[in-house]
């Protein structure tokens, strides 16, 4: 789907009243990262810590439901939404943690998708887990589905990635860290769940060809919109929280797109 010229890529607002004022079946790649539900009533703030720096417990507004049939209600309101927007040759990439894991597969396969992979993100710097009571959590997923036989897969590029042979579903990759990770007036993360650009990048390459359309829901601080650009695919994002949108239009206009 490409934006008319004077047009703001950035669409303002909730992302399932925003999906309904976009043209069906008009995107090649639906990627994205949306709330996870692991904010919790309690902070957690450990400023002293000696595992490598500050470490602070997610407490996010817009990651807060009321309960657990919340969560799940809104998952199967955007996901379906989506799933209008989305070419008969596209597929979906949604980010998630263990946490959502199971119910981002059950409200895709509610709406007849297949899993393609689940695709597993190991940090190679992850937080460390201060409770000491389970084992450190050090991955996150990208679940990959579609509806059709016609979804894109750069088989022969994805090659690169793993010595020329076939690339494998657990990719290793830090946490955003150093000029890349965007930090706020306090000089802490601006946005707890900013995703790597080298993880984005290998998602829309694997998924999309130049030219392509891609919509990001949960633009957040709009790196899947940055990796867009830089491969030469259209992009559409939609972000409802006015702090993260100037955080996205600083970096999209930055020559270093970091």
């Amino acid at each position: 789907m490409k934006v008319k010229k004077n047009t703001d890529p950035i669409l303002k607002g909730d992302c399932i009243e925003q999906m309904k004022n976009l043209k069906p079946k008009s995107f090649q790649l639906i990627l994205t990262d949306p709330p996870y539900n692991i904010s919790g009533k309690s902070k957690l703030d450990l400023k002293n810590n000696t595992t490598g720096g500050p470490w602070y417990k997610m407490e996010e507004t817009w990651d807060i439901f009321k309960d657990y049939k919340d969560y799940l209600n809104f998952s199967k309101l955007w996901i379906t939404e989506a799933d209008k927007l989305l070419k008969d040759t596209g597929s979906m990439m949604i980010c998630c943690s263990y946490h959502g894991l199971s119910e981002i597969m059950m409200v895709l396969k509610e709406l007849d998708y297949k899993i393609l992979n689940i695709i597993i993100w190991k940090k190679t710097n992850p937080m460390p887990n201060v409770t000491k009571r389970t084992l450190t959590h050090s991955t996150e997923f990208v679940v990959w589905a579609a509806k059709t036989k016609g979804w894109t897969f750069d088989y022969t590029e994805m090659k690169k990635y793993n010595d020329g042979k076939q690339l494998r579903d657990v990719w290793e990759f830090p946490l955003c860290q150093g000029p890349e990770r965007i930090k706020n007036s306090e000089n802490r993360a601006a946005h707890p769940n900013q995703k790597p650009i080298s993880l984005i990048t290998r998602l829309i390459e694997m998924a999309t060809k130049k030219g392509d359309s891609v919509l990001d829901p949960f633009l957040g601080t709009a790196t899947v919109a940055i990796v867009a650009n830089n491969l030469k695919r259209e992009w559409v994002g939609i972000e409802n929280n006015p702090e993260y949108i100037k955080i996205a239009k600083k970096r999209i206009k930055s020559k270093e797109n970091l």
